[in-house]
Formats: structure tokens, sequence, C-alpha cells
């Protein structure tokens, strides 16, 4: 029983030094703040640097050297977060869903960036309102110097997401016809029919007429029309389109191609023989062939294609000038 007591008596002297020992450290750590044994004095007045405007009125804005520090450090976590959110949400996409997927993510990044050090500052004190209207003429400069640009970023994810173009899809714009090769944030480039590279910017895609000849599907209807003079065999110039067609390589066999007798013109019977292909891209080239054809064949069968001619009748109206009547006599 005395050796318990004994050592409960011990434990409160243990615990007695602990206890002061702590006080004293504390008291220490307290005086070393003080006499800024450390340099904490030092460093919260370096973190504490920084410029001021509109000083001692309600709209001061004070940057300092912490708050920066701080917008750094959240900018690096921000940014890590976002790329394993991107990395784990494409993990599983197709090559071509994972490009337009970076597209879009590339573009929202920067606006997260831009919430985020707002929301950082506001936490930190800075009155974000004071100063948006501090650089309010500077953010009406820059508007309207990338309205442009926003335009066509706005474009490109629009076509991204609704996915009304894709890699290789053939086009026509403002009378050029060209095949998608890339499709990015901004522009979207095509490859012309004669091997030229066209960059498009992407608002013109939401306020221009484009037309996407393979949007539905690969294969396209095209047309080549002739004239034939009057009085010929219109069945017969019906039957030899239909035979150059059918050997014309490059066109489709069904849908099966058609002939159409389309007017009876001034100088000519006007016929147009439709057809399909399955790359619209190289048309001009099949039509050229085809042309070379029909005339082949109209000049063995004695059709001729007439150019564009006019009769003018001459009338001989007696001369009652009375006056040349006197000269004669």
């Amino acid at each position: 029983m005395k050796l318990l007591i004994s050592f409960i008596i011990l434990l409160q002297d243990v615990q007695d030094k602990v206890k002061e020992s702590v006080e004293k450290a504390e008291e220490g750590v307290e005086k070393a703040i003080e006499t800024d044994i450390l340099g904490w004095g030092s460093i919260k007045e370096f973190l504490n640097y920084g410029p001021r405007w509109n000083a001692g009125s309600d709209k001061e804005i004070h940057l300092t050297v912490g708050m920066l520090l701080l917008v750094i450090l959240v900018f690096l976590i921000t940014t890590y977060a976002l790329r394993f959110f991107r990395k784990f949400y494409t993990r599983k996409m197709e090559i071509e869903d994972k490009n337009k997927f970076i597209s879009i993510f590339s573009f929202f990044k920067y606006v997260i960036y831009l919430f985020v050090i707002i929301i950082t500052l506001n936490s930190a004190g800075v009155q974000i309102t004071a100063l948006l209207a501090a650089s309010a003429a500077l953010f009406v400069g820059l508007g309207l110097a990338l309205q442009e640009l926003f335009q066509d970023v706005i474009g490109g994810v629009f076509i991204i997401t609704d996915k009304s173009l894709h890699v290789g899809d053939i086009i026509e714009m403002e009378g050029r016809v060209g095949r998608v090769i890339e499709i990015k944030l901004r522009t979207t480039r095509a490859l012309t029919r004669d091997d030229k590279v066209i960059i498009i910017p992407n608002h013109k895609f939401i306020s221009d007429t484009i037309f996407n000849y393979t949007q539905n599907h690969k294969t396209t209807r095209e047309a080549v029309k002739v004239g034939v003079a009057y009085g010929s065999d219109t069945e017969k110039v019906k039957q030899i389109l239909l035979d150059c067609a059918a050997e014309q390589r490059g066109i489709l066999k069904k849908p099966a191609p058609f002939v159409l007798f389309e007017d009876f013109a001034d100088s000519a019977l006007l016929f147009g023989v439709y057809f399909f292909v399955s790359d619209s891209f190289v048309d001009p080239k099949i039509k050229s062939e085809l042309r070379f054809n029909i005339d082949k064949k109209f000049r063995f069968n004695n059709v001729s294609i007439p150019f564009p001619q006019r009769d003018v009748h001459i009338f001989n109206q007696p001369n009652n000038n009375p006056n040349n009547n006197l000269a004669n006599d």
C-alpha cells in the first residue's frame, strides 16, 4: 500500500515537472517570436510586402508577396487536379474522341484557372470588385481585340460537341471544295482539290452556309449536262448517255444513273445525266472523262452538239422618198 502511494506521488511529481517544462518551452517560443530570434518578424514583413492602390479608402487594394505565393500554390494544385481528371476521364476513349475532349478541356481549363485565382484572392482579403473596376477599361479593350478569337473558340466547341463536322468530311465554302484534315479549337484545316491547305476560322461554321457533302453518307449525286440539236432522236440520246455513264469508272452501279430531258433551250435540247460517286472529292476528273466519252459517242452516232446561233432575216423595202426619185430623173 505504501509502495502504491509512493508511486502515485512520483507520478504527480513527474507530471508537475513535465507541465513546468512545457510552460517554460511555450514562454521561450513566445519570447523568441517577440525578440525575432527565428526571424519570423522578417518573414512576416516580407510576406506582407506589396503595392497598394487607393490606400486608406474602402476600395483599397493590397497585393502582397504572400498572396502571390498562395495563388501560385493553388495554381499548381489545380493543375495537377485537372491533369488527373483528364487522364482518368479519357483513359477508355477512342483516339478521335480523346483528341476532341482534350481540345475542349484545354479551353475550359483556363476558365477554371481564372475562377480559382479570383476565389483565392477574394478569400485572401483582396476586394475583387475594386480590382475589376480598376481594370474595366483594360478588359473592354481586350474583349474588343479578342472578340473574333472568342467566336472561333466557341465555334470550335460547337463543332466538336454536336459532331457536325468530322475529319475526312468533304465540305464546300465560298465556292471552294475541300477535305477536312484537322479540327482544332480555333481553326479547321481542309485540303482543296488542287492540293492546297485552306485554314478556316471556326466562327465561319456558325455564321456562314457550309455544304457538307458527306454529312449523312459518303455517296453524292453529280450531273453532267449537254445540249443536242433540234431534230435529234431523243431516245437515242438518252441511251447514249446511259451507256457512257455505265462505262465510266468511278460511277456507282447502285443507285443506277438516270437521264432527264431538262428543257427546250433557244438553240438546243438540254439533257442531264445524273449519277452517284463514292468520293465527290475527285468528281471533276470523273466528269471530265465522261464528257470525253459522250463527245466521242455523239460523233460516232451523228448526234450534233449545237452552238448558240441566231437567224437574221433581211427585208428590202421600196424607197418612197420623192427627193431620191427627182435625183434619178
